[in-house]
């Protein structure tokens, strides 16, 4: 449509994607996007035709690498898997690795040869680890020394590599050619791995700048963005903040785990504009005291869970109007994007939908409800993820308002206000019944975030012999701090109705959260006592 070619261009220009550059760079980078696509490694290979000695990674163990440099690495990499280990077209690569450059090297060695590289939860047990291996068919797994004692329990046939043998590999490459593969290699995300075989979801490849313009559209990530990339990148969100890093050409910071006082100063040395972070992150920031000198972002871009109540306006009064909230999931990619603007305005909202996506809030029959009213979510956009690998339920699309475009359910229950700014309510599996009332507990979660003696809160149900369910709330108290359960139970009492109020209040001293920072709730009905 002409309408998305306009959109497309201006924004591309917008973000400095369409400057001038040296007729021989810009033909080699077009090449290199025309014979490998817009996977990672379709991305690294453009950045390195037109930007080869500008810093594509800046790892904290092994400083800075020039986009020449990892272009160069990863080849190496892909030649050696290829020899040693046989690796080809439609083979499966299992990672488990924090973030560091290995486990981009070994992405898009993956890619350079129409592998598909499995994203492993490094909070995943050795013997879901196991079972994953054994479901997704793992040719061989490459993996960080920390974990040796998760991998003993392989099926003898998949091979291991650590990082011993890392360098090696990338050192000892055999020389040879490296074609554009006739099949694409894809990325697999796990989406679970809490309980059981986590599932995997099979991410199919962007073929063309669609998805990267539908985002910057909406978050002013410029040509040349300096990111840190704290979310993990085993994770679809900050796996998405790599591949728009090198879309941009930009310079990503890495550190292996998440530290508030190790992050700030590592954003002001190396001056980082945009950090891409989970929720929690937030949290702790503002837990260190606040300090003069400042980082210099321009863009905090989160996804992964819902911002608590209060988190935002908090976070921005110290940092600035830099906030941006993107809800999606590793099924539909995105949804919506809320803007510093529309966060001040309502806290918790996901925002609204970026260019070219459909967003549709539907009843039990498919029909689309009116503004204010709970329902589905239904989206659509054009990087749906293509199906489950293994362990997956099948997720159905429906067709929703007058252009009957395929949606995907994401199975959260959400609400548009006034304004048409989506509220995410809730899993649709979370919401419970007590007493014959439909109770939503993110909703009283939201409200308990609000009072200033909660560092974080959790609100789940859990059986009732009367009722049939009722809502427990655990609450983390900031340091200092006290509260008294009743006290809790009165203030849901005077902001909620009767039926949402929590007949537990139970403090703990933290809250279960995996890798990614969400709160594991069957942690907490594995310990509740009815």
């Amino acid at each position: 449509m002409p309408s998305d070619l306009a959109f497309l261009v201006a924004t591309l220009t917008r973000r400095g994607l369409l400057k001038p550059g040296s007729p021989r760079r810009v033909a080699a980078q077009l090449g290199a996007l025309r014979n490998w696509g817009f996977s990672l490694a379709g991305e690294l290979r453009q950045a390195a035709a037109r930007d080869p000695d500008r810093i594509a990674l800046v790892d904290e163990e092994r400083g800075e690498i020039s986009y020449r440099e990892l272009l160069d690495r990863a080849e190496r990499l892909a030649r050696s898997l290829r020899a040693r280990y046989g690796v080809t077209e439609g083979d499966r690569i299992g990672v488990l690795c924090r973030n560091h450059s290995g486990l981009v090297e070994t992405a898009v060695a993956g890619g350079l040869l129409g592998a598909d590289i499995v994203l492993g939860n490094t909070g995943l047990s050795g013997a879901q680890l196991a079972a994953v291996a054994q479901e997704q068919r793992f040719r061989l797994l490459v993996h960080d020394d920390e974990f040796l004692d998760r991998v003993v329990g392989l099926p003898a046939e998949v091979h291991r590599v650590d990082e011993r043998e890392y360098p090696e590999l990338v050192a000892g490459a055999p020389h040879g050619e490296l074609r554009p593969p006739e099949r694409d290699g894809r990325t697999i995300v796990l989406t679970s791995g809490t309980t059981g075989t986590p599932k995997g979801a099979r991410r199919r490849t962007p073929n063309g700048l669609g998805p990267l313009v539908a985002i910057i559209g909406r978050i002013p990530l410029h040509h040349g963005v300096r990111m840190m990339v704290a979310a993990p990148l085993f994770h679809t969100w900050g796996y998405a903040a790599l591949q728009m890093a090198f879309a941009l050409r930009g310079t990503v910071v890495l550190h292996r785990r998440f530290e508030p006082l190790a992050a700030l100063a590592a954003l002001r040395r190396h001056s980082c504009t945009a950090l891409f972070a989970v929720p929690v992150m937030l949290q702790r920031l503002l837990e260190v005291p606040p300090s003069a000198d400042t980082p210099p972002l321009e863009v905090v871009a989160v996804s992964g869970s819902a911002l608590p109540g209060g988190l935002a306006p908090r976070f921005m009064d110290r940092y600035g109007d830099v906030l941006y909230n993107l809800y999606g999931s590793t099924e539909v990619s995105w949804a919506a994007i809320a803007t510093p603007a529309e966060l001040r305005r309502a806290p918790t909202t996901a925002g609204r939908p970026p260019h070219g996506t459909r967003l549709a809030i539907v009843d039990a029959a498919g029909e689309p409800v009116p503004a204010g009213q709970v329902g589905r979510i239904l989206v659509g956009n054009e990087l749906l993820f293509e199906g489950y690998t293994a362990g997956g339920p099948e997720q159905q699309g429906r067709a929703a308002g007058p252009a009957r475009v395929r949606l995907l359910d994401t199975g959260d229950l959400g609400h548009l206000d006034a304004d048409g700014l989506l509220h995410v309510d809730g899993r649709a599996d979370d919401m419970i019944v007590s007493g014959g009332e439909n109770v939503h507990p993110a909703e009283v979660e939201n409200l308990l975030a609000e009072l200033p003696q909660v560092r974080e809160v959790a609100v789940i149900g859990v059986p009732d012999r009367t009722y049939g369910q009722r809502l427990a709330a655990y609450l983390v108290l900031r340091p200092g701090e006290t509260l008294d359960p009743d006290a809790v139970r009165e203030y849901v009492r005077r902001y909620r109705a009767r039926f949402s109020v929590p007949r537990d209040v139970i403090f703990v001293p933290a809250l279960p959260r995996n890798a990614t920072g969400k709160v594991m709730t069957g942690e907490l009905r594995r310990h509740h006592h009815a």
